[in-house]
């Protein structure tokens, strides 16, 4: 039988931003106890009072909240590098069959010039072309064929070289990404391979961003 602290528990487990301010003592446990009752009784499969799940709040043990934050914080203290790109631009395509041709065409373009930053992600949809504000007269005249949905200019880039156990770790884009929105910096794009994570802001927004994602070294 489903006991109301398995169940509180793994209603508190699905937001990560709960579990911090639980963790730090930024809740109302009344009010949150209000808030999961109807999810609590549904699961439950009958009514209940909502002092039985402040009860199972309360006696949510400590370590249950905090472990993985110590995973994340221990695993971050590895982070080898970081690597920063200023003078980007962003450029969304709408899909085509004659637009792989033209990314080839600038493909060969930058082959021989590998301090060029060039990133391309394809959706259902639509590709995103993200260059050095350098290549602009190329994808002008690669491109200009194509639909082009948005650009975005003075663009900057931060690459997180990640150790090689990222990817058996979980919670690690989050614990990336959570600083970041409460500080309300806004991400215009993210960039990841098997062991680095990319984002991208615009220039202003480039010191804080920076500050924050440095910050988690010593978190």
């Amino acid at each position: 039988m489903v006991k109301i602290a398995e169940i509180v528990e793994e209603l508190v487990r699905r937001s990560p931003f709960l579990m911090e301010s639980l963790e730090e003592g930024l809740i109302n446990v009344s009010a949150l106890a209000r808030k999961l009752q109807p999810d609590v009784e549904s699961m439950l499969g009958k009514p209940i009072k909502t002092g039985a799940i402040v009860m199972a709040v309360n006696r949510m043990p400590a370590g249950k909240l905090a472990y993985e934050k110590r995973s994340l914080q221990s695993f971050f203290r590895k982070l080898s590098d970081l690597n920063v790109r200023t003078d980007l631009i962003d450029y969304t395509f709408r899909n085509s069959d004659t637009l792989p041709t033209c990314q080839a065409r600038l493909l060969r373009d930058v082959e021989n010039r590998p301090n060029l930053f060039y990133s391309v992600s394809r959706g259902v949809t639509e590709t995103t072309i993200l260059v050095t504000s350098s290549l602009e007269d190329q994808v002008a005249s690669f491109f200009s064929d194509e639909k082009l949905l948005s650009k975005e200019t003075d663009l900057s880039a931060i690459t997180l070289l990640l150790p090689i156990e990222n990817r058996n770790l979980y919670g690690v884009y989050y614990y990336i990404l959570k600083d970041l929105a409460w500080r309300g910096i806004n991400l215009i794009e993210l960039i990841s391979t098997s062991n680095e994570f990319t984002i991208i802001v615009r220039n202003e927004d480039l010191d804080r961003a920076f500050s924050t994602v440095a910050g988690l070294r010593g978190n």
